[in-house]
């Protein structure tokens, strides 16, 4: 079939559209091949992926309970420790005299040399106590007072220095506490001095600048000095001789010495906050007290603002003991004057005004208050006190609401009120008729 010019060329776009949509068709094919290769490809990281998160499941389960397993094998274990600690003591306990005489044939071997480093740590010790005594007595027992007089007196420490030996104060205190561990094995003679270096240290602490750090250190003290020290151990090593010249224990607060039981009892009402070991302080102080060497020992350490720590109506149980221990000092004696001295601040006065100020303060309490009162009242430079801290107007006031039949107490308080020139003298001897 012949086709015109024109035909042949109307038949040129429909083939060339034809190969077009064949090479199409083909690469649809090739798509489509390739979509289905990465859906494949996905559904197989899915399940990839599925098996892995099972596998992890699966080692996690297993990793409890190893660790449950890792829990009770170390309990166990802790178990058998223990159980032969415990074996390991009994059999200790059994083979005691075997253990002895070990020990017996160690001492024999020991070299020459152990009693020689003992006399040498005792000359140490003593030379040491001559410089605690010489620093005790001339720079720590310079004692400020808490608080500032109302007289202007002035400080023997300028700030700066006050602060520099406070902080010395606190770096030694945790060193001569752990010291006192070895007081057993030194001479008693130094126990003393040791213990007097240690009280004024703390005498230097303020309570309003007290070092955080020095609660657990006091508290040690405190029991230590109260209980006594224990040697730890034996000291096989040493010599026969030595061994009988030394105490295996160091008795502070219960020793039979006066002067060194004085100094412990007062360390021990600085430190110690239990009630129970405080009563008996104050009992022994009380004992003490009596005495004109305890009086004499009192006013050497100053122990007035010791006692005022306690002197509040916080503590109860104490208040009555503590009040009794500053009516000792009041009883007639060479030691009354410097005593009653040693009263007359500002730190006195204010416990005074503030126990003062309780409702309904016991009438014993009172009436032994009422005593150190009038005597300090004879001390004209006293009338100052009063009048700044109104314990004149609170005597006033006390005078007018108590019963007569307190006769004692009336007795104190209009003697006490006329030497402050309050009342006249006829006032008190009314007061004493009744």
């Amino acid at each position: 079939m012949w086709f015109g010019p024109v035909q042949a060329l109307d038949m040129l776009p429909h083939s060339q559209h034809n190969t077009e949509v064949g090479h199409l068709t083909e690469v649809l094919k090739e798509k489509n091949k390739e979509s289905k290769r990465m859906r494949s490809s996905f559904d197989a990281l899915r399940e990839l992926n599925d098996n892995l998160r099972k596998q992890l499941h699966e080692v996690s389960e297993e990793n409890r309970k190893m660790e449950i397993q890792a829990k009770r094998v170390q309990a166990r274990l802790d178990n058998l420790q223990r159980k032969y600690e415990f074996m390991t003591i009994q059999r200790l306990k059994e083979d005691s005299h075997a253990t002895h005489e070990m020990k017996s044939l160690k001492q024999e071997k020991a070299p020459v040399s152990k009693p020689v480093k003992t006399a040498l740590s005792g000359q140490v010790y003593e030379l040491l106590i001559v410089f605690m005594d010489w620093i005790s007595d001339h720079h720590l027992n310079k004692v400020e007072p808490e608080e500032p007089g109302v007289d202007g007196e002035k400080p023997s420490f300028k700030p700066f220095q006050k602060s520099d030996i406070q902080e010395k104060c606190v770096k030694l205190l945790p060193l001569m506490t752990e010291q006192l561990q070895w007081m057993p094995l030194v001479n008693p003679k130094i126990h003393e001095p040791f213990l007097k270096f240690i009280y004024w240290s703390l005498r230097q602490l303020h309570p309003g600048t007290q070092h955080s750090t020095m609660t657990s250190t006091l508290r040690r003290l405190g029991e230590d000095i109260f209980k006594g020290v224990a040697i730890k151990g034996t000291q096989d090593n040493s010599s026969e001789h030595s061994v009988e010249n030394r105490p295996k224990t160091a008795a502070f607060f219960k020793s039979s010495s006066l002067s060194l039981r004085f100094l412990s009892t007062l360390i021990v009402l600085k430190t110690v906050t239990q009630a129970d070991y405080l009563a008996q302080a104050f009992d022994s102080l009380c004992l003490d007290l009596k005495t004109d060497e305890g009086k004499t020992l009192f006013l050497e350490y100053q122990a007035v603002p010791v006692i005022l720590k306690h002197l509040r109506i916080s503590s109860k149980g104490l208040l009555s003991n503590a009040i009794d221990s500053l009516l000792q000092m009041t009883v007639e004696s060479k030691s009354l004057q410097p005593f009653l001295e040693a009263c007359s601040n500002s730190l006195f006065f204010r416990t005074c005004s503030v126990l003062l100020r309780t409702p309904k303060l016991d009438l014993h309490i009172l009436e032994k208050l009422s005593i150190i009162l009038q005597k300090l009242s004879k001390i004209k430079s006293n009338k100052k006190l009063f009048e700044v801290f109104t314990i004149h107007l609170m005597l006033q006031e006390i005078q007018r609401t108590t019963h007569p039949e307190h006769a004692f107490l009336c007795i104190n308080l209009n003697s006490t009120l006329f030497n402050l020139g309050l009342t006249k003298c006829n006032s008190l001897t009314s007061s004493t008729s009744h």
